[in-house]
Parts: structure tokens; sequence; C-alpha cells
């Protein structure tokens, strides 16, 4: 009768366990030699435990942040204690293709790991457990709400019809502006400006032609200002732009080459209608006088108003 020995069972069940565990097992010495190399790594490097025992990480693969994981692994060492990295922090430390097919959006296997000393009989740190965990389901769950996240916080900000800012983003950005000045004193300039006739244009070629001469101007208004500068939908076909640093003299050149540029252009509209048109501007450079940014679009507004009353397709700056 044969004698089974506890220790020998014990340990065939520790490395049975360790070998199919869904967890990524590596253990290093202090010189980064591979000293253990589970399944789990086998199958998601194709590489075996007997192809890359005692190689050093780094040889067999050059693209881990050797700094970084060295840094980390003196730490663990030096403190004999363990140190954990999510993978928002680094995507990765094993550069493995993602092969769920769940989440086979994702290129690669987004990683959490577990940095661990090992110790030896007299209680010294001698070797390194790295234990990589993959996490790609729960990352692009995440990743994808958060980008579901940023487009809804985008669609709350943007006028739907020409992907400018909405009426209440611009104005809270007029009013950020105005206590810029209020601060600062730089040069600054507002503009409101509106399409010349365009009851006429929805009344004889309908609304959708109405909407894509909207997106005509919103557009044209887009390519004609700096990046610093802010440009929104006031409401109908109404327009507002902030000119931060610009005084009104700067101002009538950049609303000049807007007001030509629409006048010269001709839409070619789905309805089959080829649509030409023009816009009034008016602009008020901020001084002391306005107690408040709503004072500073009147004042911009009562300049529209002018450029309206002397002939349209104008730009009028306010006194």
């Amino acid at each position: 009768m044969a004698f089974q020995n506890p220790e020998a069972d014990a340990f065939h069940w520790l490395v049975d366990m360790l070998e199919s565990v869904e967890v990524g097992l590596v253990v290093l010495d202090l010189e980064f030699r591979v000293q253990a190399w589970n399944g789990f790594m086998e199958n998601h490097s194709g590489i075996t435990a007997s192809q890359i025992r005692d190689r050093v990480l780094f040889e067999v693969f050059p693209d881990i942040p050797q700094a970084w994981l060295t840094r980390k692994v003196d730490a663990v060492a030096m403190l004999n204690t363990r140190a954990f990295t999510s993978w928002e922090q680094r995507p990765y430390l094993f550069r493995f293709r993602n092969t769920r097919p769940i989440t086979g959006t994702e290129e690669y296997m987004f990683q959490n790991l577990t940095i661990s000393p090992l110790t030896d009989t007299n209680g010294a740190v001698d070797k390194i457990c790295l234990l990589i965990y993959d996490v790609t389901e729960f990352a692009s769950s995440k990743r994808a709400l958060e980008r579901a996240n940023e487009k809804l916080a985008k669609l709350s900000m943007t006028d739907r019809l020409t992907g400018m800012l909405n009426r209440g983003t611009w104005e809270n950005l007029v009013d950020a502006e105005y206590e810029r000045f209020r601060r600062y004193g730089h040069a600054t300039s507002l503009v409101m400006f509106d399409i010349d006739h365009f009851k006429k244009v929805n009344d004889t070629y309908g609304h959708l032609t109405g909407d894509e001469v909207i997106r005509h101007t919103a557009q044209t208004t887009r390519n004609g200002i700096r990046q610093s500068d802010s440009a929104g939908r006031y409401g109908g076909e109404e327009f507002g732009i902030i000119l931060p640093e610009t005084d009104a003299d700067n101002a009538l050149i950049i609303c000049e080459r807007i007001r030509d540029t629409i006048e010269k252009s001709t839409v070619a509209t789905s309805t089959g209608h080829n649509i030409q048109y023009t816009v009034s501007m008016g602009v008020a450079q901020l001084t002391e006088e306005p107690e408040n940014y709503m004072q500073w679009l009147q004042k911009a507004d009562e300049a529209l108003y002018k450029a309206k009353e002397g002939g349209r397709n104008k730009v009028v700056i306010g006194e």
C-alpha cells in the first residue's frame, strides 16, 4: 500500500491552481530574471515557461517601461510591501492583444498590476511576484461610459443645427470675458450679427433651405475666426462672437472678412436652390461703462440695429 505525501499533494494543487487561474503570475529575481511564468502568461504571450526561464524580462519584452518598473520593484523590495497599479494609471504592462469577443473593440488587454515581495527563509526579499489582472471588460465599459458622458456634455453645450455653442453656453462665456476685463482691463470686443431678410428665405424656399443657410453662416463664421475666439448661435438667424484681446478696429477686420465671404458665397442647397444672402454685424468693444455682461450684449445689439437701419450687409462699430 502506497502512502501519500500531504506536502507533495498540497504542492501539486498549488501548481495546478497557478497554471489554470485567469491571472498572470510572473516571479522575478532582483535582476529581473524570470523564475516563474504561469499558463496565463504562456497563452497570451506565446512564450512558454521553459523558453523564458532565467531570461531578463526587458530583453524578452523591450516595450515594457524599464525605468518605471525598476523604480516600482526597488521600492517594493526595499520597503518589503506590495504596490498596486491600475489600468487608469498605465493601461498595461505587457502589450497583449485583446482576445475577448465581448470587448473586441479594444486592441490591447487592459491590466491591473500587483507587485509583491517574496522573502527567503531569513526574511530577506530575494524575489518579486507580478500579478497581472485582465480588466479589459471593465475598462472598456468605463471608457464607453465616459465617451457617452462626454458626448452628452458636448450636446448640452452646442446647438444641434450648427454645432456652434448654444445660447446658454455662449452667454456664460460672455459673462466670463466681462469679468476677465474687469480684472485685467485687456481689450475685448463682442459681435452680434444676423442674416438679412432671413424670413424671406424661409417663406420663399422653405425651412430646410433656411436651415442650410444657417449652417453655411455658422461654418463661414468658424472659418473666419481665431482659435481663441468663441462663436455661438444666439437664436434663430442671430449669432454672436467673443473676440478676446481685440479692440474695435481689429474686430472690424475680422467681421468684414466674414461679411465679405458670405456676400460672395452661393449656397447650393439640397432642395435645388442656389441662395445668395448677406449679414449685418454690430461690434461693441468693452469699456468701463457696462455694469454687467448683459449691458455689453445690449451695446453690440444696438450696433447691429444700426447696421440694419443703415441698409444691411455692413458692419457697424457701436459708440
